[in-house]
């Protein structure tokens, strides 16, 4: 066990500190008072069953987890809509504090399951006290109706170790197409949505200073 936590510890460090950098960039949108395209950001480390879950059904040796396990550590951002996702990708590539090795499209080119997402495997420079470390982590981009057909998907995955009887199959793809019809919706009325955000916005932060002010 000690030696899981000595493994992963700069793993738990990367997702720490990209997910206050990354939660950053939402507040340097929030401060010039524009839209943010990232929602919220989340992170994680693999539980320990199933990096050797994973390890097991790719083949990966122990010892080489490092080099060919991309998604040891993980982070997703959440966007509002479809085009958010463009936007916060581009932001990405022009950050220098790590380096993109692999990016897949899967919203352009779905999965034949109806997962659709944008993924970024970087290499991050982790700060440690014998020095510099480079870990592989993964950025997985998404709108909110992306990331909850993503997460029933995960769980029955779980369920029926990747066979989905055939009606979940179909019944999946199928939540899969509505959910990216609501993005396509949302999307079309995106400006409406903007402005009644951002109104409710202001009338919160006038509700705020009044309550100070007396």
């Amino acid at each position: 066990m000690k030696h899981w936590e000595i493994f992963l510890a700069p793993y738990k460090q990367a997702v720490d500190e990209l997910k206050i950098k990354l939660k950053g960039m939402r507040g340097q949108f929030e401060m010039e008072s524009v839209h943010s395209p990232i929602e919220f950001v989340t992170g994680r480390v693999k539980p320990i069953a199933s990096i050797l879950d994973k390890a097991n059904q790719k083949g990966i040796p122990l010892d080489r987890l490092e080099s060919e396990m991309q998604d040891i550590a993980g982070l997703r951002m959440m966007c509002q809509f479809v085009d958010d996702i463009k936007t916060v990708v581009e932001l990405l590539r022009r950050r220098n504090d790590f380096e993109i090795v692999e990016e897949r499209d899967y919203i352009s080119h779905k999965k034949q399951s109806g997962y659709r997402s944008y993924h970024l495997v970087i290499r991050y420079p982790v700060q440690t006290i014998q020095g510099e470390k480079n870990i592989l982590m993964e950025i997985q981009i998404r709108t909110l109706a992306m990331n909850f057909w993503a997460t029933i998907e995960h769980s029955l995955n779980y369920k029926y170790k990747g066979q989905f009887p055939e009606e979940i199959k179909m019944r999946l793809q199928r939540a899969a197409e509505a959910a990216f019809r609501l993005d396509e919706e949302m999307s079309l009325i995106r400006e409406e949505i903007q402005e009644a955000q951002a109104f409710f916005s202001n009338k919160k932060d006038i509700h705020k200073d009044n309550k100070k002010n007396t």
